[in-house]
């Protein structure tokens, strides 16, 4: 029982990621486009509202976040779920470790990226930029160890609010591209999309 379903969830990953990786150029131009887009936003605020040296909006773990819901849109590890969820426990692990443990590198930085890895898992939401967002928390820049317990807030719910929402239109302008795949998900938002056609 245990193998048959190793074997069908092998058969299922190896079909996702042969169909990303084929050469569609449509698929290419809007992965660019979604990612441009999403990054591009967040950027702008950046630099429009902070000072060079408070580069807080635009964390590491966005730019791998966007290789999955722009590039990978139908792996498991890209729904909705997964990056909110992932992002946001990740990042709550993160600065918890960072206020309760001392500042020995050696050891917060590796417990906070196992304890974000295993919090995903149990609630089934695990998006692998998730262990950056939480050493981020642990290793980053004295204005982002100041924010506490706010990082979860800003910047990294609202670069992720944003990443979802360039998804959301950019992976469903064409026929072609479906996102999300999780089925509850892409009925509530074509609820939303019916309501504002009306």
């Amino acid at each position: 029982m245990v193998r048959k379903k190793i074997k069908r969830n092998l058969r299922i990953s190896r079909y996702i990621i042969y169909k990303e990786t084929l050469v569609d150029y449509r698929e290419h131009f809007w992965s660019f486009l979604g990612a441009f887009m999403g990054i591009g936003i967040i950027a702008f605020l950046q630099s429009h509202y902070l000072t060079r040296d408070e580069n807080i909006f635009l964390i590491g773990s966005f730019g791998a976040t966007c290789v999955l819901i722009y590039g990978a849109i139908q792996s498991p590890l890209a729904q909705p779920r997964n990056l909110v969820g992932g992002h946001l426990i990740s990042a709550f692990v993160g600065v918890t470790v960072y206020k309760l443990m001392p500042d020995i590198i050696w050891l917060t930085a590796p417990l906070a990226v196992a304890l974000s890895i295993v919090s995903m898992q149990i609630t089934k939401t695990l998006h692998p930029p998730g262990g950056a967002t939480a050493l981020i928390a642990v290793i980053g820049s004295p204005t982002i160890k100041s924010l506490g317990y706010g990082y979860i807030w800003s910047p990294v719910l609202t670069g992720v609010l944003i990443l979802l929402a360039v998804a959301l239109v950019f992976n469903n302008i064409t026929k072609h591209r479906k996102y999300p795949t999780n089925s509850r998900f892409t009925r509530f938002f074509k609820k939303q999309l019916r309501k504002l056609d009306n």
